[in-house]
């Protein structure tokens, strides 16, 4: 029992920081939500199961827009394959680890928790445990946030504080944390000017989707030729 306190409690402390940055997101998304006319328990609901606030915010947002359910899926599916690299990068420090933990653990990981646990994993003073706790506590202050957003969405008047902007702006701002560098840009504007040509020759939300499909893969062949020039300039 004193481990598991002292595992919780390290999990905490580690876990604060990104309780900060849910709590004030997980409020605008449980507005958002309760906007295109969510529930609080399913905003809830959808926090626990998906726990992933650009697909949520992606996902409200198609919702909002009369999205057909399996472009939704698809869209959200992509916008999640990196959490398929963040977790093999972590499975590493999870080799004595059962199946179960460390499928609680994976439900866990976020762009947030992954930089935490992974920067602790390194410096080599980092447990299994730890991280399961950071995942866990943060997953706790993304729903309960979402859901108090839920609430306080019922209480605002529609188009009251610039609400209806909210979404575009957490947008545009998930966008700016992204670009780290020319390349980023370069594939930020390849995909945004695609989904606007694709919209005209595409039906529905598809063009969002291909446009992104196309541009990632772009971005990554470019990438990947630039490590190659960096590795033979080297050799």
């Amino acid at each position: 029992m004193k481990d598991f306190r002292k595992i919780f409690v390290a999990g905490i402390k580690a876990a604060w920081p990104i309780c900060l940055g849910y709590f004030p997101i997980g409020l605008a998304f449980g507005v958002l939500a309760r906007k295109a006319g969510i529930e609080p328990l399913y905003i809830g609901a959808m926090s626990l199961l998906v726990f992933a606030g650009s697909a949520q915010f992606i996902a409200v947002s198609m919702l909002s827009a009369g999205t057909d359910p399996v472009s939704i899926v698809l869209t959200t599916f992509v916008v999640n394959l990196r959490h398929i690299l963040m977790s093999s990068s972590l499975s590493v420090y999870f080799q004595h680890c059962s199946r179960k933990f460390i499928s609680l653990t994976a439900y866990g990981v976020t762009d947030e928790s992954f930089a935490v646990n992974q920067t602790r994993f390194r410096s080599g003073s980092w447990t299994p445990g730890e991280a399961l706790a950071v995942n866990q506590v943060s997953n706790a202050a993304w729903v309960s946030s979402t859901i108090l957003g839920g609430y306080c969405g019922e209480l605002i008047p529609e188009g009251s504080f610039g609400i209806d902007y909210a979404l575009s702006a957490m947008f545009i701002s998930l966008l700016v944390l992204q670009l780290r560098g020319r390349l980023y840009i370069l594939t930020a504007l390849i995909s945004g000017s695609l989904a606007v040509l694709l919209a005209v020759l595409l039906p529905g939300n598809i063009h969002v989707m291909a446009a992104s499909l196309v541009a990632a893969t772009f971005g990554f062949v470019l990438r990947r030729q630039a490590s190659r020039r960096v590795k033979d300039t080297h050799a």
